[in-house]
């Protein structure tokens, strides 16, 4: 310690203590343990600003924002039970109660909507898929239900944004499980569109998604890897019918172009197998073109064979196997065998519907490992493909019409009927797909 020389006024020459040097804004409670005061550290250490310490200054870390005090102590979930356990009994809630569950309270509301809870609903198994029919009305506009298999009871759902109210020509994809995409398609006054939006089952709300890079409408899309794949369609201008092609990627939350087409087409059928995209559509001049696009390479090559020859109706590909529909109705069903590259008749129901657009089937989906038929008339067939024994007559449960149960016996359920069969060719389903939750 360095020490000072000073005379006093009495002359005497001595030595002093010079205080150490330390930052001035640190804590002094401790300088020296016979200090019982911080004015005394202070005077021994000139400049020092006052301890700022919990036990010399109870009231000096007291919270400022009472809304970060109040969320560190929150109301359990159900009282009387830890969080986990809470969690354990809403996760086995029905998923027709979810809406309901929502409106009980904001921590309810909040873990709805999120993605830990129905993480552990699709861990667990208890995840439910229902079917979404996006329909067009007789008067043009769009409108849309679900249909929950486990109760067979449609349910509402918010409405379709204004801008695919009356839109023509959209496409819709499910990218997630629970992602309902619609994205393209021709506004009546405004032509073509690149608007994406999307609809979450999880929160039960629309929400938007990047715009694609072309406008277009009456094109193909697929779902690949969770990527959402578009291409062809039209637009308008010179160069009508499109080649191109683009792929969104929600991870990264973008759109990009990938390969042109080998020649512009206009879609009308299109499905995922064996790893490639396949499309079947009109082109230019308005003769018909097949073409398959592989991910893996990015390249299309047209093709020629006997898969896509006697392709005209829905088709699905499901546990490693493609199926199409083999009469209007969708009462009989035919398989893809690729030994021999043609199609044979796989399922017939032994009961028909007629030719009618109204009972016209619109789509194949998947549903609980079973093949959901979905005709314009909202009326369901689900065909269990894994059952080794496909004789209808020996196996009652291989094929089951539901539209004649129950739950088709309401007003609303009557009317969509009603409006189907009254005006078949302005009421019909434009697109079926399952989303989980």
């Amino acid at each position: 310690m360095e020490q000072a020389i000073e005379r006093s006024p009495n002359g005497y020459r001595g030595n002093r203590v010079q205080a150490p040097l330390v930052d001035s804004v640190s804590c002094y409670c401790k300088v020296d343990s016979g200090l019982k005061t911080v004015a005394g550290a202070r005077k021994f250490v000139p400049g020092s600003k006052i301890c700022i310490q919990p036990d010399i200054n109870p009231q000096a870390h007291k919270a400022k924002n009472p809304r970060r005090e109040r969320t560190r102590v929150q109301p359990p979930l159900l009282p009387g039970l830890p969080d986990d356990l809470a969690i354990a009994c809403l996760i086995r809630v029905p998923r027709v109660e979810h809406n309901k569950l929502r409106l009980v309270c904001k921590r309810w509301f909040k873990l709805l909507s999120g993605n830990f809870f129905y993480s552990l609903r699709k861990n667990l198994g208890m995840a439910e898929e229902w079917v979404y029919v996006i329909k067009r009305d007789r008067d043009g506009r769009i409108s849309w239900h679900a249909y929950d298999p486990t109760y067979q009871l449609w349910q509402p759902l918010p409405p379709v944004p204004g801008e695919y109210s009356a839109a023509l020509g959209f496409g819709c994809a499910v990218l997630s499980g629970c992602h309902l995409y619609l994205f393209g398609g021709k506004d009546p006054l405004k032509g073509s569109m690149r608007r994406v939006i999307f609809y979450s089952a999880r929160t039960n709300k629309w929400h938007r998604a990047p715009d694609m890079l072309r406008k277009r409408h009456f094109f193909g899309s697929c779902v690949i890897n969770n990527c959402l794949y578009v291409a062809g369609g039209e637009c308008e201008g010179i160069q009508r019918t499109l080649r191109s092609a683009e792929v969104y990627d929600p991870n990264k939350n973008r759109w990009t172009f990938i390969a042109d087409m080998s020649m512009a087409m206009v879609p009308f059928i299109g499905v995922v197998y064996d790893g490639k995209w396949f499309l079947k559509g009109l082109g230019a001049h308005r003769e018909v073109l097949s073409e398959a696009y592989n991910p893996e390479s990015n390249s299309w090559s047209p093709i020629n064979d006997g898969m896509v020859s006697g392709w005209r109706n829905p088709s699905i590909s499901m546990n490693g196997k493609l199926y199409a529909l083999d009469c209007r109705d969708g009462c009989k069903l035919k398989v893809y065998d690729k030994s021999t590259n043609s199609w044979k008749r796989f399922i017939d129901s032994k009961v028909h519907l007629g030719s009618s657009r109204a009972v016209e089937a619109a789509a194949l989906v998947p549903l609980n490992g079973k093949l959901c038929i979905i005709r314009n008339n909202m009326s369901i067939s689900m065909v269990d493909v894994s059952n080794p024994d496909k004789r209808v007559e020996s196996n009652p449960h291989l094929w089951e019409n539901i539209a004649n149960r129950g739950h088709f016996k309401n007003l609303f359920t009557s009317l969509w009927s009603s409006i189907a069969g009254r005006s078949g060719l302005k009421s019909h389903i434009l697109h079926c797909q399952v989303l989980q939750a």
